[in-house]
């Protein structure tokens, strides 16, 4: 992807943002107190374990990309914006250190993730301190949309936290009892809606209506959704190498991920096969089994269409807000950079 003109475009953006926004998101987190933030930097990849300083990577920032190529689509000025996309990233990072303690993940970002090194308690105790991080940041912002933006956040956060319940109680329920309209509303809540978020606070920041708003919500949740449909594809068949994650890792968990629910459903003998490998244990060999049913069962086919057809739909809401796509061409740049990644 990084080789087309609109992955350099995407990967050029993406560290204008980090170089933007890194400071200000830093800055935040070193205002914790000590131990809470000795968990939060290592999370983030700026110290190591024993808390010196590290070089790793804090993410690829396309949650604060998307905060501020919102406001320059709607012709604002992106600076004033950056305390959201700041804390638009640290509520992000909140779900990801919940995320790792529910799903029990052992890396994250190519080394061990944070509750695997400090325990759980304190992951989770430094995540709950990310979410206050991000509300404190809008609370003291005195831009006019701050108000606005802090309630979107809230909101979208309420919706993050249903998404992952359902996401959980999927894991306990029978392969034949989740629907493929359950997974895409989960998905939907658990990765779109912060998607939509950022790109509706990029709209705030640049003085927009509601309708705007709601218009770049859309599109961010269209957006966030193919997202979450190619992420699901990596999670069977991403290089570990790239991912950072065991081969599979998402089969050996279990989990009721979209192309696996489109197997499952598809009424195919492979699909039959693939609800009996998920009723056991998930050894390698299993895994493998497993893999190649998604596959022959229409599970991957059918993820990466439904990806394009959530691209388009993207596309369409995001032409409600901004009639001339030119003046959009960073939001564009993005999202088709994270809907072709593969990694």
């Amino acid at each position: 992807m990084s080789d087309t003109v609109e992955g350099r475009e995407a990967v050029a953006l993406l560290e204008r943002t980090r170089t933007t926004v890194h400071p200000q998101l830093r800055a935040s987190v070193e205002s914790l107190p000590g131990s809470v933030r000795r968990v939060a930097m290592y999370h983030f990849g700026w110290e190591h374990a024993d808390g010196t300083p590290a070089a790793g990577s804090a993410g690829k920032a396309i949650r604060p990309a998307l905060v501020l190529a919102a406001a320059r689509a709607l012709g604002g000025d992106p600076q004033p914006a950056v305390r959201a996309a700041a804390a638009v990233e640290l509520a992000h990072n909140f779900t990801l250190l919940h995320d790792d303690v529910i799903d029990e993940d052992p890396t994250r970002r190519h080394r061990p993730t944070a509750w695997t090194v400090f325990g759980t308690p304190d992951a989770i105790i430094a995540g709950d301190a990310m979410l206050a991080l991000a509300l404190r940041l809008l609370a003291e912002d005195r831009h006019p949309a701050a108000a606005a933006a802090s309630e979107r956040l809230a909101a979208c956060v309420i919706e993050l936290c249903a998404g992952q319940q359902a996401d959980c109680a999927f894991e306990e329920r029978a392969p034949h009892e989740v629907s493929l309209e359950d997974c895409l509303g989960m998905a939907m809540a658990k990765t779109g809606a912060l998607l939509g978020c950022a790109c509706a606070l990029g709209a705030l920041y640049a003085g927009a209506d509601e309708e705007e708003a709601a218009a770049m919500d859309a599109f961010g949740r269209e957006a966030g959704l193919a997202f979450q449909l190619i992420d699901d594809l990596i999670g069977i068949w991403g290089d570990p190498a790239r991912t950072g994650k065991p081969v599979g890792a998402d089969l050996a968990a279990h989990k009721k991920s979209l192309p696996v629910v489109a197997a499952l459903a598809s009424g195919t003998p492979a699909g039959a096969e693939l609800a009996e490998l998920y009723g056991g244990p998930m050894d390698a060999a299993a895994v493998s089994r497993a893999t190649a049913a998604v596959d022959r069962a229409g599970g991957r086919d059918w993820a990466q269409l439904q990806a394009a057809d959530r691209m388009a739909r993207a596309v369409h809401e995001l032409s409600r807000a901004v009639p001339d796509l030119a003046a959009a061409g960073d939001l564009l740049a993005l999202a088709e950079f994270v809907t072709r990644r593969t990694r």
